[in-house]
């Protein structure tokens, strides 16, 4: 999700906190160690868990892989600035990603399963006999482009949160960040990062809950607070507030999730497609109760902090730190940092999996070495190679272009859902769509992205990723209908029935 620059508050780092922060590490690294065995066996294995994932990880995984720092960061900021109008922001991807566990995971993880898909673009690639590889190789190119900008990002994100909660210089921060990222990631691959997203995610949670209850009982109780911010501007505590235009925008954030490969692969890897129904109510509670401790932490700091002025820089994505730094005894404030860093590392380690992937997986052994048989170690060596070489593009382009980083990382999520959105849905429910209706799509709704994001006329309008998705929904329809309808689709649908597991 997209997320703006980040940069926490400089807090005094107390050796209980800098303690408990760094249990947090070694428990991640050590989940990597204990899982490098089984994620040597195969691509299928690094990838996707041998899809052997239970359903409380996939759950916990697919919903904190998708939320990064924008949701500690930038959604505690914006419902400190706009007030209970930034409930939008949450409700759209909520209620995609409730829909998505429903209707579209169980449907790919049966296909998945027949054609032996471990990758979004396996998935296109067996559904529109991609024989010549140009397909696979454009989903790989989309992914890349977005996927290390986005990476890169998170780096220079934790390397901020290093130096601001314990003084450390920016740069150093920014290696300690990947250097952690890579070893778990590199080593243990998706089981790896799905373990730690559900340590994440529990963090996550813990830090979202405590905080606002702590925070508004102390400052009176939730009536206190709800008649503090009317006094300030009665329109902090109305969500209809919010002008029509903004509470759309907001909710088209949603539309991004089907197509983040690092959210979708997730029901790529669950044991049972039809264990998705539970994975979705695990799921969505997690969500809901993140979305409304980060809502709840913005309303009860603007009670604390009327003027932006109070805060360090005047920066609002600086408040969740700083209020948990005075209201936290030590040992939690450490909880929430590494809240802040699991927000970080949940969405990096599975956005390198994936772009690892579309390197290995689609371009050198289903493209360049297809009809050849490379032993499966060989492919988990060569996908843990890849991995320390997107680390240090990423690492790369943090150092030299930190304001494009965070620039190209607003629409990041964005253009992958404009993108492979549309596409990916229309490839699940519709027959006619074709191989060149896909292609177009891909193109139409990342250039739309990027196009729009960069003119100063539509920029303000609405965000940048609902004109897209329509865009390449439509260039998907249309090219689908003008060209010749495919072949062979009724034995792919039937792969997808629920009926083949009754």
């Amino acid at each position: 999700m997209a997320i703006q620059e980040l940069t926490p508050s400089t807090v005094p780092a107390s050796p209980t906190a800098i303690a408990s922060f760094a249990a947090y590490l070694l428990l991640v690294i050590g989940i990597g160690v204990y899982a490098t065995r089984f994620s040597s066996a195969g691509v299928s294995e690094f990838f996707v868990g041998g899809r052997k994932m239970h359903r409380f990880v996939v759950a916990l995984s697919a919903v904190v892989s998708g939320r990064s720092a924008w949701l500690l960061l930038g959604v505690t900021g914006m419902a400190y600035s706009i007030g209970a109008g930034a409930v939008w922001a949450v409700t759209g991807y909520i209620v995609v990603e409730l829909a998505l566990f429903l209707f579209y995971a169980g449907r790919l993880r049966r296909f998945g399963e027949v054609h032996d898909c471990v990758t979004l673009p396996d998935f296109f690639a067996a559904r529109f006999g991609d024989r010549s590889g140009l397909l696979r190789g454009l989903l790989a190119l989309v992914i890349l482009v977005f996927m290390v900008s986005y990476v890169s990002a998170q780096f220079v994100g934790g390397g901020k949160a290093f130096a601001a909660s314990f003084s450390l210089e920016p740069n150093t921060g920014i290696l300690l960040t990947a250097a952690i990222v890579l070893v778990y990631t590199a080593l243990g691959g998706f089981l790896a990062v799905s373990l730690t997203d559900m340590l994440q995610a529990v963090l996550m949670i813990l830090a979202l809950v405590l905080l606002p209850v702590i925070a508004i009982a102390e400052r009176g109780g939730l009536s206190t607070v709800i008649s503090e911010l009317a006094s300030l501007d009665p329109t902090l505590i109305d969500p209809t507030a919010l002008a029509a235009g903004a509470a759309i925008g907001f909710l088209g954030i949603g539309l991004g999730s089907p197509g983040n490969p690092h959210i979708i692969v997730r029901y790529l890897s669950i044991q049972d497609a039809g264990q998705l129904r539970y994975a979705a109510v695990v799921g969505t509670v997690w969500n809901v109760v993140m979305a409304w401790g980060a809502l709840f932490i913005g309303l009860a700091g603007r009670a604390y902090f009327p003027d932006v002025a109070l805060l360090p820089n005047a920066d609002t994505e600086n408040l969740y730190p700083l209020l948990a730094q005075q209201h936290l005894p030590p040992i939690l404030f450490g909880v929430v940092v590494a809240s802040i860093f699991a927000a970080i590392m949940s969405t990096a380690d599975s956005q390198l999996l994936v772009a690892a992937s579309a390197v290995v997986r689609d371009v050198y052994e289903q493209v360049l070495r297809r009809g050849e048989t490379v032993s499966q170690r060989r492919l988990v060596l060569y996908s843990r190679i890849v991995v320390v070489v997107l680390v240090a593009a990423a690492l790369a382009i943090g150092y030299l272009a930190e304001a494009l980083v965070f620039w190209l990382v607003l629409f990041a999520w964005a253009g992958l859902g404009a993108a492979l959105g549309p596409t990916s849905i229309l490839a699940l429910f519709w027959k006619r769509t074709t191989r060149a209706g896909v292609m177009a799509g891909l193109v139409v709704g990342a250039a739309v992205t990027v196009g729009w994001e960069l003119t100063p006329a539509l920029e303000p309008l609405i965000y940048e990723l609902i004109p897209a998705f329509a865009a390449g929904l439509a260039a998907t329809v249309l090219v689908s209908l003008a060209t010749r309808p495919p072949q062979g689709v009724e034995g792919m649908f039937e792969a997808m029935r629920e009926s083949r597991e009754q």
